[in-house]
């Protein structure tokens, strides 16, 4: 999913960068690895996502699925308060990613320093990251492609065209989209040997 604007250089002074996170919108949720790009988001957790995001709509990512920044921040602040921010991020990430954040987060602040208020905007932005993508890279780049012939049109059996004898559709061309993990390849393979059998 390309980024544009404002924000495009960002995820550029990232670029190479790949996370654990977990990804969702308000239909489907996906954890696994993102990859910053100098172009935007990949890897398999954008890849799963763009099959159910629709331009003009938000993703949002968990850059810390299963942990709570907060607790991680206080727990550390007991131990170790003058220890920088940065410091922290760094440890949970790479120094990379954790000075990129520097114009989203106080980094420069040591954590007894940290307000209550700057805490909460810390856990908002580590567990809510909120990514509006311009688009995404188009057919030349997809991994997948939706739509194609309604399997509502189709025999069941043999994947004929209801309406046209002798016709058959099977693979990319009909309307079937698996998730990652070679579902998309058996479904290719499936059918061909189904129209195969048919003829």
């Amino acid at each position: 999913l390309t980024i544009t604007g404002k924000d495009q250089p960002w995820y550029e002074q990232l670029s190479g960068n790949s996370i654990f996170c977990r990804v969702w919108n308000d239909r489907i949720s996906f954890e696994e690895n993102i990859l910053f790009t100098h172009w935007g988001l990949s890897g398999p957790a954008i890849l799963q996502i763009s099959s159910y995001w629709k331009p003009g709509e938000y993703i949002y990512i968990d850059l810390l699925p299963n942990q709570n920044i907060t607790e991680l921040i206080l727990q550390e602040k007991e131990i170790n308060g003058k220890k920088m921010l940065l410091s922290m991020v760094a440890g949970l990430y790479t120094r990379k990613f954790a000075e990129a954040l520097s114009d989203k987060l106080p980094v420069e602040k040591n954590l007894a320093s940290l307000t209550k208020t700057e805490i909460e905007a810390i856990d908002s932005l580590i567990h809510g990251f909120k990514v509006k993508p311009a688009g995404d890279k188009g057919y030349d780049k997809a991994e997948v492609m939706r739509g194609g012939v309604s399997t509502n049109e189709l025999s069941s059996k043999t994947l004929e065209a209801k309406k046209v004898t002798g016709l058959y559709f099977g693979g990319e061309c009909v309307d079937v989209t698996g998730w990652l993990g070679g579902y998309n390849f058996q479904w290719a393979w499936a059918s061909g040997f189904v129209i195969a059998q048919g003829l």
